[in-house]
């Protein structure tokens, strides 16, 4: 049996195409004509006997099964042919090209900008992108090929998503400075203590639930009073007084932007602390850059 025959041509067409699901799209980003792109894809799927566009009039393109599959594979192909390159005219012995990191919208700040500075000081001419959101959109970005890598935390994670842990996080409770538990002894609370007052709430997918979890699991039914999906803005309406709240990372600062203080306290109760974790897609094989960056975050990542 004769081994499928293919270009890189092609499988470049194909991936601009299932990453827009329009050959238009993929023809104006490839600065080639649609009928360039359509002609490559069909020779494509008729070299490996298999489907990989569905064409709708009207209504773009949409993959197949078989098709999903293929490009998750191709992303992979192509991103080490480009190393490949790169390797052989650096002869090795520099990293060099791009690498997009994901991270999550309430972890960003805290560690990441170190992290960073450390990876592009011990290997400049890598460009490093940051694509920063919210779980659900990091996992689709992963296994969209958008991000190689993401920071974030290790719960509803799929089978399709391995990951690597390297924090944890223990939420703590949060009150204004003048709150009547801001001088508990030890600096520590029962979540008990809080549960007839108002609590303010991050709203963000996967997070809310989980806050809210921490607080059933102790026995109390959280009083929402104020939803937001700011970080910040959790910390400044405490500190004014709209309510307590459950977070999982904390600023060094006690100032808010409200100009305001708010006090951290620690819990007695038994919660255990979220894992931070970097993820990748299962089964692809990570880039030096990648395997260079996840390498960095194991060394240094500590709360």
């Amino acid at each position: 049996m004769n081994e499928p025959s293919f270009t890189l041509v092609q499988l470049r067409y194909f991936e601009a195409a299932a990453r827009h699901l329009s050959m238009t799209a993929a023809s104006k980003e490839l600065m080639v004509s649609q009928s360039a792109v359509s002609t490559a894809i069909a020779q494509l799927e008729k070299e490996m006997g298999v489907q990989f566009l569905l064409r709708h009039h009207a209504r773009g393109l949409s993959l197949t099964t078989a098709g999903e599959e293929f490009y998750k594979r191709v992303l992979d192909f192509l991103a080490h042919g480009t190393e490949l390159v790169e390797t052989a005219r650096q002869s090795g012995t520099e990293l060099i090209g791009t690498l997009t990191v994901g991270c999550f919208s309430t972890l960003a700040p805290f560690r990441l900008p170190q992290l960073l500075a450390e990876f592009e000081a011990r290997h400049p001419r890598v460009q490093v992108s940051l694509l920063e959101n919210e779980h659900h959109a990091l996992k689709t970005a992963l296994r969209s090929g958008e991000t190689e890598l993401a920071v974030l935390y290790g719960y509803d994670l799929d089978d399709d998503i391995d990951r690597e842990a390297v924090g944890t996080a223990a939420p703590y409770a949060l009150v204004a400075e003048n709150h009547r538990l801001a001088r508990s002894r030890g600096g520590k609370v029962w979540l008990s203590q809080l549960a007839d007052e108002p609590m303010v709430l991050l709203d963000l997918p996967h997070s809310r639930e989980y806050l809210q979890s921490v607080l059933r699991a102790a026995g109390v039914e959280p009083l929402v009073r104020h939803r937001t999906r700011g970080y910040e803005t959790v910390r400044s309406l405490v500190a004014c007084g709209h309510g307590f709240a459950v977070l999982n990372q904390r600023p060094p600062t006690s100032t808010t932007y409200a100009g305001t203080g708010i006090v951290p306290l620690e819990l007695r109760d038994d919660v255990a602390a979220l894992e931070i974790v970097v993820a990748w897609v299962h089964g692809v094989r990570l880039t030096r850059r990648a395997q260079e960056f996840r390498a960095l975050c194991r060394a240094r990542y500590t709360l």
